[in-house]
């Protein structure tokens, strides 16, 4: 049986080299190319980090009903393709996400037990500094990047783990441990001392575990709300 995992996170939280880690050491899990009316940014190929599709034919796929979720980010489209999921299941291989809070929501409301997993930033700060030395936006886009990062993890309660990627090695652990426990437990066969250890480390990640761990990095964002942009 296919299993969905759902990550979503902030602009500049690390998500996409996560992703890149978690596919080196686990087997099994596909990846969702999403498509985008975006253009490419450095060094960027079609088909391999997006399918670049002008607006024209993405409109034109929403309308023949070809993706499992669709949002408007930065003015521009993102889709995930509903091949990748037809693709996984014959494979009988996981299918993972790397979707934003509004395909998120769109993903949970059509597939109930996909797994959602929301990364955060250590704080308001650091993903500040992270966005300002990637160098690849303006400072409007970086600013508004800020802005969209503030709405976004305020919908963190809507996902079943939290990861927070200050250190991305034991983030990289941490992931691997939610997926391969929801496999094992999936799977219904005897739990082994590996599992037990998955399942251990992916419950301190589970929502109702880390509220306390969250609250200082929401009124990090909460606080900058209040500072005027440099």
């Amino acid at each position: 049986m296919t299993t969905v995992f759902i990550i979503s996170a902030p602009s500049g939280s690390g998500k996409s080299t996560l992703v890149a880690e978690l596919r080196k050491i686990v087997e099994g899990l596909d990846f969702s190319v999403s498509y985008t009316t975006r253009p490419p940014r450095g060094s960027e190929q079609n088909r391999k980090e997006y399918y670049f599709v002008p607006r024209e034919e993405f409109q034109a796929m929403v309308a023949r009903g070809e993706f499992l979720e669709h949002a408007d980010v930065y003015e521009n489209y993102y889709g995930t393709h509903r091949r990748f999921l037809e693709e996984a299941q014959r494979n009988n291989h996981d299918l993972l996400l790397d979707i934003d809070v509004q395909g998120a929501a769109q993903i949970q409301k059509s597939i109930p037990d996909a797994i959602s997993i929301f990364v955060l930033p250590p704080n308001y700060k650091k993903l500040e500094w992270r966005l300002r030395n990637r160098g690849t936006d303006s400072q409007e886009v970086r600013l508004r990047r800020l802005a969209t990062a503030r709405r976004e993890i305020e919908n963190y309660e809507k996902y079943g783990y939290i990861l927070v990627n200050d250190d991305l090695e034991q983030a990289v652990d941490e992931m691997k441990a939610i997926v391969l426990s929801e496999r094992a437990r999936r799977s219904g066969r005897p739990l082994t001392a590996e599992d037990q250890e998955n399942l251990r480390m992916a419950e301190k990640h589970r929502l109702h575990n880390m509220r306390d761990r969250i609250k200082p990095i929401l009124d990090s964002f909460r606080d900058a709300e209040n500072q005027d942009p440099d």
